[in-house]
């Protein structure tokens, strides 16, 4: 069963960084393609970036030139690296397979303030 454990959120202001880290387990990590997801209160889960396992990248606009998706197969990890923030850019943010699957961590939650 594939379990998906998030870290590195935090109270942070507006213009700071910082970066997120998702493990993997019990699944062939190095095949899938990885995504971070994020929900703000009120709001439905949104995607904000991919990772292929051949490391190509794609992003949401509203993140794109600000938050960088990285993967390190041998450390079944995913990073988000999340500068310049936004109070906008607030919620509990996810990582998961792309398409995502049925499973999900607990996330972690980012807050920004202005």
């Amino acid at each position: 069963q594939v379990q998906l454990v998030e870290s590195g959120g935090g109270l942070v202001q507006a213009g700071g960084s910082l970066r997120l880290s998702c493990a993997i387990s019990g699944s062939i990590f190095g095949t899938k393609i990885m995504a971070w997801y994020r929900q703000a209160p009120g709001e439905q889960r949104e995607l904000v970036a991919v990772v292929t396992s051949g490391s190509s990248t794609t992003y949401a606009d509203s993140v794109k030139g600000r938050f960088t998706i990285s993967r390190d197969n041998a450390k079944n990890t995913v990073y988000l690296q999340m500068n310049s923030l936004k109070p906008e850019d607030t919620a509990v943010y996810y990582c998961n397979q792309w398409p995502a699957g049925r499973t999900w961590g607990q996330g972690t939650q980012v807050t920004v303030s202005s």
